[in-house]
């Protein structure tokens, strides 16, 4: 399934109105991200800089100042109304810069941990935003993420599929084994890749796309159909969503991809179309006699 294109500058805004209503919709969001924290036990002390790449309104990022109290921690999100919902604090404030994954405002090989939960998703073409990941991790960091999965709102997308075909109501998501290969491709090293999934259910299709909407994760896409729903359709969709139904309830599928990895110690290549290029850590350099 191929990721969907989406409007990035709309993606912003809807993220930037979820500011206020985010913390409180998003209990699958927290459980993901406190999932993802438990997996720092493996790993040592940190003491230069974390990032919290797609942070939020930085609940994770509270999570690392405290866990990594010799580490700076910086919070980055491209909306800039879920930055202003995180308290920096007083004694070695959370650093706070509105950027884009995509384009990391950071020096090449300045980042010891970077952490993501639940972001990478918005930032496609994924190849290019690992690539900057690995552009600003020192050589040997780790890289944690999670993303959603290509399984992720199914249901809810074959009901919109039979009753507006051909139209893109809901996002699409990357396959696990993809994203697999797309870090081993780009040199990340001992790339580990698993997976969780998690059903939710609700009382109607109505209380699921208030939650999406909530949260800010409601529909981005360049191609979506511009304008209101007719009563149609909707009544399709609901029509759909009726046969969804388990014990009066309507279930979700949301399918968390977690992945770990390491930046290369030494050159690693990837292709950009047709030319070549190599990257290496810029100690690896030697002068010239």
């Amino acid at each position: 399934m191929n990721p969907m294109d989406l409007d990035r500058r709309l993606a912003r805004r809807h993220f930037s109105r979820a500011a206020d209503t985010y913390s409180a919709a998003a209990a699958l969001q927290h459980e993901v991200e406190d999932r993802l924290l438990e997996r720092l036990d493996l790993l040592p002390e940190f003491e230069g800089l974390v990032v919290d790449a797609g942070c939020g309104p930085g609940r994770a990022s509270h999570a690392l100042k405290k866990r990594y109290k010799k580490a700076r921690v910086l919070s980055l999100d491209f909306a800039l109304p879920m930055l202003k919902q995180i308290r920096p604090g007083w004694r070695k404030p959370i650093m706070r810069v509105a950027g884009d994954i995509r384009a990391l405002p950071m020096r090449a090989g300045s980042v010891d941990l970077m952490f993501s939960s639940l972001a990478l998703q918005w930032c496609e073409p994924l190849d290019k935003t690992l690539l900057e990941i690995g552009r600003v991790l020192k050589p040997g960091a780790p890289v944690l993420f999670t993303t959603f999965g290509a399984d992720t709102l199914m249901e809810l997308r074959q009901a919109w599929h039979q009753a507006d075909p051909g139209v893109p109501h809901v996002h699409t998501f990357r396959d696990l084994r993809e994203i697999g290969d797309l870090m081993m491709k780009l040199g990340f090293v001992n790339p580990v890749i698993d997976v969780d999934e998690f059903t939710l259910n609700y009382s109607d299709v109505f209380e699921l796309m208030r939650e999406l909407k909530a949260i800010g994760a409601h529909n981005a896409a360049r191609d979506r159909r511009s304008g209101l729903t007719g009563r149609a359709t909707l009544n399709r969709l609901l029509d759909q969503c009726e046969q969804q139904m388990e014990a009066g309830q309507l279930p979700s599928t949301w399918q968390v991809v977690y992945g770990h990895a390491t930046a290369p110690e030494t050159a690693a290549t990837h292709r950009d179309g047709d030319t070549t290029i190599a990257t290496f850590p810029v100690e690896k350099l030697k002068r010239r006699r």
